[in-house]
């Protein structure tokens, strides 16, 4: 039987308008230390957004989206934050911010395979 590891995730959420705290998920980021893994998977549904808010530009949001993939692979064009340990990446991705692209706080659950449970909280949270 498989063993069962310890996962934390966090919605990822566009908020057009930050006072009105109106928002709507578009992905999820997962990190389980025990498997070294630290994974994203979003999507950007234009219309969707357009229909929402006609202000946000869309290819800042796919920017700030794509920062998100830089720092979770840690590539060298991520930034200073990309060079920092998984664990310490995950924590600023996820920090408090009063932005457009926002985080919920973090959750936890337990998997044998960090990439199924990405992909099962993204079906059931995002899409």
């Amino acid at each position: 039987m498989p063993e069962n590891h310890l996962f934390e995730y966090a919605i990822i959420r566009i908020v057009p308008r930050v006072e009105r705290e109106e928002f709507f998920n578009v992905g999820v980021v997962l990190f389980c230390k025990k498997l070294d893994f630290l994974e994203v998977k979003y999507v950007l549904p234009e219309e969707k957004i357009r229909l929402f808010c006609d202000m946000l530009q869309m290819e800042e949001l796919k920017e700030y989206l794509s920062s998100f993939e830089k720092i979770c692979r840690g590539t060298a064009d991520g930034g200073p934050i990309a060079l920092l340990d998984k664990a310490s990446r995950f924590r600023w991705l996820t920090a408090t911010r009063s932005t457009v692209l926002q985080t919920s706080k973090v959750h936890p659950g337990l998997c044998d395979d960090p990439e199924q449970a990405l992909q099962r909280l993204f079906d059931q949270l995002v899409l």
